[in-house]
Order: C-alpha cells, then structure tokens, then sequence
C-alpha cells in the first residue's frame, strides 16, 4: 500500500456554501491558469511576467467570478439531463 499524507482537519462551512465555494475555487484556479499561459504566450516569460500575469489575473477572475457563480448552475442541470 502507499503510504497517504495526512491532512489537517479543515473547518467546515455549511453545505449552502457549496456553489459560492465552487464558483470561488473554479475561478481562482482557471483564471489564474488561463491568464498565465496566455499572458507568456503573447509576452512572454521575461522581465515584468509577474507583474503583467498579476494584472491580467485580476481582470481575468473579475469576469471568472460572476460568469461561473452564473453558468455553473445550468451547466449542472444540462450534465443531470444529459446523463443517466
């Protein structure tokens, strides 16, 4: 067997927290990806690629926010009708 890390116990917050916590968690990490690769792909990785993928991460996750806390919800129920 492999051996398995141990975590610390987290606090939890209530279950009606889920989709605020998805929505915050799905567009910290997509954004932040997305705005990376991008931003090194158009400028690439010299000086200042900190300072530029900061900007266009900020920018990014102000729009990532609102458009997942708003699509997650129907992209649910469209995977729920499509699926058995």
């Amino acid at each position: 067997m492999s051996p398995t890390l141990a975590l610390p116990s987290l606090p939890k917050l209530p279950r009606r927290y889920a989709p605020v916590l998805f929505a915050l968690l799905m567009s910290i990490t997509l954004s932040g990806a997305l705005s990376a690769a991008i931003t090194a792909v158009n400028t690439g990785l010299g000086a200042g690629f900190i300072a530029r993928w900061l900007h266009a991460y900020a920018l990014a996750w102000s729009f990532a926010f609102p458009a997942v806390t708003v699509v997650a919800p129907r992209v649910r129920a469209l995977v729920d009708r499509l699926t058995a």
